[in-house]
């Protein structure tokens, strides 16, 4: 088992370093902002200038990579990252910082392609999915440890945007003295709404929404909890245990959405994403451990949205298609991606703080109720016809690469086997 991991060792120490970096980058920024009094309309189109550069990255990596290689390009994406980061620091200023967002999400969605087709060409094909299963693990890992950091200093200095750059340069060296052989080309993405939509409507509209929805609390959720009067140390949780709750719970939600009408389990996940943003609205928590458990409960349940809806729109794609539905659906979440961080800003700013929920909770109802539609118009898929669940986290961490190289169209009985192994493999390692 170890020999099988030796091999991407440094690729993961890599990835580990990038995440690690994006995880302060995306945390300082909103913080900051909100200490320098930038409204919430620009603190929501940070989130937007992220999802529009993270969107063009995905599309234009691939040619680049073909043009001047695998090395040379993550160099230069790692590198610019660095420097969009460090410039943050100097120019404080919104609209300076939109763009330099921009440039950030375009570098990372790149390098995460690149790394993860690194990944892919070193991993034997029968350890693939314990290899990308530790991948997920590592990457979740990092970007929590970085958000966290934010907890040991103060975010009004310099310190933590140099950190952020250090740890992105950083991310460089293990590929910069790597000896292993180039990696094969990169997936290409394209997005035909037309093919999309006749495949799975259900999946198009909702994953739609889930971008707005899940943008706009990933942008936002550390200005809510910062104006509603948490410490930094409570901002940090706030934002990190969305995240952990919704990678623990993919897995059983996976498992009970392969043994039944996958569009009931998105109607059930979405629900309780519902009753979580209403809980908000409603109660007005102010207190540490109350708005904890709600971002628990709604972390949980919007991370838990968008494999369940891939692997829906699987279960109707042709043979041969998958990557490409796949594909598509990413850049469609991406264009929701760029109008919900921007719209509940814009609430916020009128509205008041808890106007992130109202976002988010329309989302969530107009998933609920299109779905319940589409299930009127259209029977379910048999058991033995459909794909495999494949456990995602859409937009901050997952590319077209992602789903290639971890094999997408596995059998769900393979997949949830290789990360169970990946699990008890690092359980072993810990001890």
């Amino acid at each position: 088992m170890i020999r099988q991991f030796l091999p991407v060792t440094a690729l993961l120490l890599g990835s580990a370093f990038l995440l690690f970096a994006g995880g302060i980058n995306s945390l300082i920024l909103p913080i900051r902002g909100t200490n320098e009094g930038f409204s919430d309309v620009s603190l929501g189109l940070l989130g937007t200038g992220w999802a529009l550069g993270y969107v063009s990255g995905c599309i234009m990596t691939s040619p680049l990579v073909a043009r001047v290689g695998h090395i040379r390009s993550f160099g230069a994406m790692a590198a610019i990252a660095a420097i969009s980061i460090l410039v943050s620091a100097i120019v404080i200023d919104p609209w300076a910082w939109i763009a330099l967002r921009g440039v950030c999400g375009f570098c990372f969605a790149g390098a995460a392609m690149i790394v993860e087709s690194w990944l892919s060409e070193q991993a034997a094909p029968e350890a693939r999915g314990r290899i990308f299963g530790v991948y997920t693990m590592v990457n979740l890992g990092a970007t929590t440890a970085g958000q966290m950091m934010l907890t040991l200093g103060d975010p009004n200095g310099f310190v933590f945007f140099a950190l952020g750059a250090i740890f992105y340069c950083m991310a460089l060296v293990p590929t910069a003295i790597s000896s292993t052989k180039t990696p094969a080309p990169l997936a290409l993405v394209k997005l035909n709404i037309r093919s999309l939509w006749r495949n799975s409507p259900v999946a198009v509209f909702a994953v739609f929404w889930v971008g707005v929805s899940n943008a706009a609390f990933g942008t936002l959720a550390a200005v809510y909890a910062s104006k509603v009067g948490l410490t930094l140390a409570s901002v940090a949780l706030f934002t990190s245990v969305p995240i952990l709750a919704g990678a623990f719970i993919q897995i059983p939600v996976g498992v009970w959405s392969d043994k039944t009408d996958r569009r009931r389990v998105l109607i059930a996940v979405a629900a309780i994403a519902l009753i979580a943003d209403l809980a908000f609205i409603l109660l007005a928590p102010e207190g540490r451990l109350i708005n904890l458990i709600l971002a628990a409960l709604l972390g949980g349940s919007i991370y838990a949205m968008y494999p369940v809806i891939v692997a829906h729109a699987n279960d109707h794609a042709e043979p041969g298609t998958a990557i490409q539905i796949s594909g598509g659906l990413l850049l469609t979440y991406g264009m929701g991606s760029i109008i919900g961080p921007l719209v509940a800003g814009f609430a916020m700013s009128g509205i008041g703080i808890r106007a992130l929920f109202l976002v988010t909770s329309c989302s969530h109802f107009m998933v609920i109720g299109y779905t319940i539609w589409r299930i009127c118009k259209r029977d379910s898929v048999a058991d033995a016809e459909k794909s495999n669940f494949q456990p995602a986290t859409a937009g901050r961490t997952s590319t077209l690469q992602t789903m290639e190289s971890s094999n997408f169209v596995r059998r769900p009985q393979d997949q949830f086997r290789s990360i169970r192994e990946a699990t008890k493999s690092k359980t072993k390692s810990s001890r």
